[in-house]
This record gives structure tokens, C-alpha cells and sequence, in this order.
């Protein structure tokens, strides 16, 4: 075992112990490549529990840059990359977290399915960060066309939901919100949230996608999950594909 072998094992030692991983699975997880759209709260916790994990090719679309107001929650980034690109700052992060891995930044919103269909070619599945509508539907049809996976997550304050879309099992997201809620033409207002919302959910969607990477374990398809932090509450509701469903239906 070479010096680079034996310091990769030392890494994920813990998690190629699990029966469901051990060593063919932690290399499926080395080869996987994974796009996240959006580098805020959802995927500081994402990618951060990604690239642990080892996933070998990850890239991240954004087109905003680094807030103060970000830093309640998007721990990718900190008080000294103020007015940086985002996507850039994440490579940063966590290319220095785990050097092992390769990580591509894309300092550009993606809102339109053409744009997403040539991008998401490179990529096994996606997982959506983004902060608007227009983003997820255009995403979901481009995962449609694709045949790519997405997981979905999306937070508001103490509340939070995910799930997970594989073309041709189950509903895909324009089942679940039929059309754009509100102005059609602009992104969704900023809404107030608390930073462990999206760090849980990012977590959620993290696993989410190792489990489809791994090809084990029963996946968010069909259901919606939703968090209530006040509660202390995680609730499940079926979500059933619609036959005239304009993305998804086969008529």
C-alpha cells in the first residue's frame, strides 16, 4: 500500500468499517462526481460532509459573493472572503479540508434547463442549494432530460424540507409545485433563517446522495420530508407522480 493509499485508508477508516461501504464502496464514492447548485447554507453542510465523505469531483455553481449577513449560516465562507465569489471561496474551503479530492468552481447562476443539460453531463447527480424556484424547475427538467438525480432541500427560519427525484421512479419536482409561485421573473424574496436549518438539511441532502452513489437504503423518491426545529419535529408525506404532470408525464 503506497504512502497516499495508507493515508486515504487512515481518512476513512471509520466509514469503509460500515458493512453497507467497506472498500468497494468507499470507491464508488472516490469516483463519484456531484454538482451543487449553490454555494450558501445548504451547501456549506453538504459539501463540507461530501468532500469528508471522499466524493472524488465536486462542483459548485453560484454567481453571488460573499455576504456579512451570509455568515449566520454559509460556514464555507468567513469574515475574510467578504465581496469574494462564492463558488470561489467554497474550492478554497475545501480543497483545503481534503486535498485528496478535486473541486471545480462555477462563479455562475445556472437558470435555464439548456445551460444545466450541457453542465450536467459531467456529473452523476446534482443537488440543489439554489434559493429560487425558477432554478429547481429548471433544474428538474434538465435532470428529466438528463436521466440525472437531484435532491432537493429548501429551509424557511426554524423549518426546513428535502427530497429526492430519479427520473422515471416517482414524482419529479413540477408534481410536487405544479407552477412558479409568484413573479415568474424574479428570484423568491430573502426570507429569514436560522443557520442549523440549512445545516441540517444540507446534512440530509448529503446522505441522500451517497446513498444513491452507494445504491443502498431507501430514498427521500415520493416522499417529502419536513423539519420543524421548534417542534423538534420530522415529518413524511407522500408525494404521488401526476399523470399530467407537463415534465414528467409520459403523454
Amino acid at each position: 500500500m503506497s504512502h497516499i493509499d495508507r493515508e486515504s485508508f487512515e481518512r476513512y477508516k471509520r466509514q469503509i468499517a460500515i458493512p453497507e461501504i467497506q472498500e468497494q464502496g468507499q470507491e464508488k464514492i472516490r469516483n463519484a462526481k456531484i454538482l451543487l447548485i449553490g454555494a450558501g447554507g445548504l451547501a456549506s453542510s453538504a459539501a463540507f460532509y461530501l468532500a469528508a465523505a471522499g466524493i472524488g469531483n465536486i462542483g459548485i455553481a453560484d454567481d453571488d459573493r460573499v455576504e456579512m449577513s451570509n455568515l449566520n449560516r454559509q460556514i464555507l465562507h468567513d469574515p475574510g472572503r467578504i465581496s469574494m465569489l462564492k463558488a470561489v471561496s467554497a474550492k478554497s474551503s475545501l480543497e483545503r479540508f481534503n486535498p485528496e479530492i478535486q473541486i471545480k468552481a462555477y462563479p455562475k447562476r445556472f437558470q435555464t434547463r439548456d445551460e444545466l443539460i450541457r453542465i450536467l453531463g459531467d456529473y452523476d447527480l446534482a443537488v440543489d442549494c439554489s434559493d429560487n424556484y425558477m432554478t429547481r424547475f429548471a433544474l428538474n427538467d434538465a435532470c428529466i432530460q438528463t436521466g440525472k438525480p437531484w435532491v432537493h432541500g429548501a429551509v424557511y427560519g426554524f423549518e426546513g424540507q428535502a427530497m429526492t427525484f430519479v427520473p422515471g421512479q416517482g414524482p419529479c419536482y413540477r408534481c410536487l409545485y405544479p407552477s412558479l409561485p409568484g413573479d415568474k421573473s424574479s428570484p423568491d424574496a430573502p426570507v429569514g433563517v436560522i443557520g442549523v436549518s440549512p445545516g441540517i438539511i444540507g446534512m440530509i441532502q448529503a446522505a441522500e446522495a451517497l446513498k444513491y452513489i452507494l445504491g443502498k437504503g431507501n430514498l427521500l423518491v415520493g416522499r417529502l420530508l419536513f423539519m420543524d426545529l421548534l417542534e423538534m419535529s420530522f415529518s413524511e408525506f407522500s408525494v404521488h407522480r401526476n399523470e399530467d404532470c407537463p415534465s414528467c408525464s409520459e403523454k
